[in-house]
């Protein structure tokens, strides 16, 4: 397998302290180190995988960009410290960090902001996921850049306009809205870190357009079995299901705008890829200030 270097040149970042001096970094190599990891995870909930929370560690340190404020974002890597990594939302990705950690020891020279996004675009690809070019230029922020809570969607609001707020301050249109809800298709939600319990497909470990398919084409009403003590869910068959779609899931059928866009992916997988490449490329992006001698890598996949 061919490796992938970018030279990365002392003092291009300010502040950048995870990028010291003349450092020649394997980018292909560190993808592969974060591949052999994925499928290690023990629990038999998220299918042995890592994937599915790797790529939610990228999208959550990345999906709290305010693009008024340029403020928040996966430059800095700000999860690492309180309060942030303490919000609610973030629950549990204290496990992705931690299997990130070895490799960071690995290679000191990368940045987490860049190791995290990377992980991301590994993960997605790894899980059958389009292809996402990549760049390398984020850098490692202090406590005091930390975002503050609130600037991730709620699962528990079905209601378009509090998507639209969350995700129209990052820049997205209603199309990419649905576009990234999209990766709802792996792993799946957790009792004892959202309330919520549940995969939403039953392929936890594909990124394909099943997510779409389900929303459409299942019976889904609150979750009704009588041990279910958790916030209000779906349920496929009737409520009785297994598979689980939250209150902000079913709000894509409810909105007009939103739902045109579930029934293209879900008719069209090769759509949805081709826009999922494109709208994660650009979340794992916001706000940086990417050095001009930065240049888009193209990973390959471990089975290639």
């Amino acid at each position: 397998m061919a490796s992938v270097r970018v030279k990365l040149v002392e003092g291009h970042l300010a502040g950048a302290t995870n990028h010291p001096g003349s450092k020649d970094l394997d980018y292909q190599a560190i993808y592969n180190q974060i591949a052999a990891a994925i499928p290690t995870n023990p629990s038999a909930d998220d299918a042995h995988s890592y994937g599915p929370v790797l790529v939610r560690l990228a999208w959550h340190a990345s999906g709290t960009y305010d693009v008024k404020t340029n403020t928040g974002g996966s430059d800095g890597a700000t999860m690492r410290h309180m309060p942030e990594s303490g919000h609610g939302a973030n629950a549990g990705l204290d496990v992705a960090r931690a299997v990130l950690e070895p490799i960071k020891q690995t290679h000191p020279a990368i940045s987490y902001a860049d190791l995290w996004t990377l992980a991301g675009v590994c993960a997605i690809q790894e899980m059958e996921g389009p292809t996402i070019p990549w760049r390398p230029g984020r850098a490692d922020k202090t406590q005091d850049a930390c975002p503050p809570d609130g600037r991730l969607p709620d699962g528990a609001r079905p209601d378009g306009n509090h998507l639209r707020d969350i995700f129209h301050r990052m820049g997205f249109d209603d199309r990419e809205i649905v576009c990234l809800a999209g990766a709802h298709a792996v792993g799946r939600c957790h009792a004892d870190r959202s309330g919520f319990d549940g995969p939403w497909t039953n392929t936890q470990t594909t990124l394909n357009n099943a997510y779409y398919r389900l929303l459409l084409s299942r019976d889904w009403k609150p979750r009704s079995d009588p041990a279910w003590k958790g916030p209000m869910q779906y349920a496929d068959e009737g409520g009785k299901g297994k598979l689980m779609m939250l209150p902000a899931d079913m709000g894509l059928l409810q909105d007009p705008a939103f739902r045109k866009w579930v029934e293209i992916y879900a008719k069209d997988a090769q759509r949805f890829h081709t826009d999922f490449a494109k709208a994660y490329s650009k979340l794992i992006e916001l706000g940086v200030a990417f050095p001009a001698s930065s240049e888009y890598i193209t990973f390959k996949r471990t089975d290639e």
